[in-house]
């Protein structure tokens, strides 16, 4: 049986071509406990699980009986081998070598005549450490439901052995405000309650032409919206290929906190500056920096029950000014702080539904940058994006083994060559950095400029 797709989960695979990989990944190191047998051991107990939860045993289909529709099927001829794979890394076996793995697993399409996700198991990390990257269509889940889909597996307690593949098709719990016990609904509450959530989109699209005459106007005027036409154009804003580049690193949480509480501000606001002065320093020595401050877009998570487990997007953005044409450290976080404020408060206004149709259209320039010569004619809608998912805030561990750190992958797009996604865990912050293998040269290099930017801010806040 096909059922519909969300349209803002098919714009993900209407958008994808192989120069633009839609899928979201993440890559889990892990320090094997004492009583730990080996990887090809556990890859056996993986794909022993063959018993799979639905979102994961769904493919993409389309045809003429659909009206050329995207919809969700079981896939009948599900094959456990082909999405959890054994991987071993050429020696002497450093991070650099995994990345450069991922690298490589992150820039290839994900075969559409199958469930959209893989698991890659990874060995021959020269510290004994062993190593997971997962990937998912952002049509099935976003970034926020993939990362809580892996988490979902994990558990506090080290000894605890046996637990469960993340594509276990496991109970579901009952919601917090839902007795176990409850009684099913009758026939008559199920039309009322299918009635009564017509009658709420209705209102909310009803006030769609006032909300979009407020964005557009507060983008006309340069303040923080899901829409901006402030964006200058940088060397991210190019067509780009298929072929990715993965740098990623760590730091301690408590100094971005640190500088957080100094300066009274958020820690998501903390993170962009950092990202903001490390893409002005990159910038600076390609002798690129545009005059106008960068633009990011910054995703926000909507409130919506049960999607890590039902699948489906919910994202809403603020278009934020990085003030990357302020030379102080200080200065910079403080042209965040006001954009981010000025941003949300302009969300607090909106809707669920408003706030995705805003984000909808804010990002609907992508879609023509892939079209020859639109980057050199039109502005980009926004310069980069930029992500901060929070993650488990205490020491986790799959079967006995300790999770010693956790990197997220995303998606670049044509305009977009450069993505920076941000995850918390226990006490430290992972930037993860994908770009597009030529068009951002010396990836690398931003790593440096992270930690530079860190260190900078802390000495114009005196913090030692």
């Amino acid at each position: 049986m096909l059922l519909p797709m969300l349209p803002t989960d098919s714009v993900f695979l209407t958008a994808e071509t192989r120069q633009t990989p839609m899928h979201v990944g993440g890559l889990q190191l892990f320090q094997p406990p004492a009583d730990f047998g080996d990887v090809h051991e556990m890859f056996s107990q993986l794909i022993a699980e063959t018993d799979v939860a639905p979102l994961f045993a769904k493919r993409p289909r389309r045809s003429i009986t659909t009206g050329g529709q995207w919809g969700w099927e079981r896939d009948d001829q599900f094959d456990i081998e082909h999405h959890v794979r054994h991987n071993a890394l050429p020696k002497p076996g450093r991070v650099l070598e995994l990345l450069a793995l991922c690298s490589r697993l992150h820039g290839t399409l994900l075969d559409r005549k199958r469930p959209l996700w893989e698991l890659h198991l990874i060995e021959g990390l020269a510290d004994g450490r062993f190593a997971i990257y997962f990937k998912v269509h952002h049509a099935l889940v976003d970034g926020v439901s993939a990362q809580r889909l892996l988490q979902s597996i994990l558990t506090k307690d080290p000894d605890l052995r046996g637990l469960p593949a993340p594509w276990a098709n496991r109970p579901r719990a009952p919601r917090p405000d839902q007795p176990a016990n409850a009684a099913p609904k009758g026939l008559l509450e199920v039309p009322m309650d299918a009635l009564r959530g017509a009658l709420d989109i209705a209102a909310e699209a009803a006030g769609l032409p006032q909300v979009l005459a407020r964005t557009l106007g507060r983008g006309l005027k340069d303040q923080s919206a899901p829409i901006s036409f402030a964006a200058p154009k940088s060397m991210f804003n190019v067509p780009i290929t298929g072929s990715r580049r993965f740098a990623a690193q760590s730091w301690p949480l408590q100094r971005i906190k640190a500088i957080s509480k100094s300066a009274k501000v958020t820690v998501n606001d903390t993170v962009l500056t950092i990202c903001s002065g490390a893409l002005r320093r990159y910038l600076q020595q390609l002798d690129a920096l545009p005059d106008a401050p960068l633009i990011a877009m910054v995703p926000v998570a909507l409130r919506v029950k049960d999607r890590h487990r039902d699948g489906g997007n919910a994202v809403g953005a603020v278009m934020c000014n990085l003030g990357t044409h302020l030379d102080d450290p200080a200065a910079r976080l403080q042209a965040v702080r006001d954009s981010m404020q000025d941003g949300k408060q302009a969300l607090s206004s909106m809707s669920p539904l408003q706030i995705v149709a805003m984000t909808g259209l804010g990002m609907s320039p992508l879609i023509l940058q892939a079209l020859p010569g639109y980057t050199d004619i039109f502005r980009p809608p926004f310069n980069i994006i930029i992500s901060n998912v929070p993650g488990p805030r205490s020491p986790l561990y799959l079967n006995g083994a300790k999770l010693d750190g956790l990197y997220p992958l995303s998606i670049p797009y044509h305009g977009q060559a450069l993505n920076i996604t941000c995850t918390s865990y226990d006490t430290e912050i992972a930037f993860g950095l994908t770009g597009c293998r030529r068009s951002v040269p010396h990836l690398q290099r931003l790593l440096g400029y992270l930690d530079d930017e860190l260190s900078a801010l802390e000495d114009a806040l005196g913090i030692s």
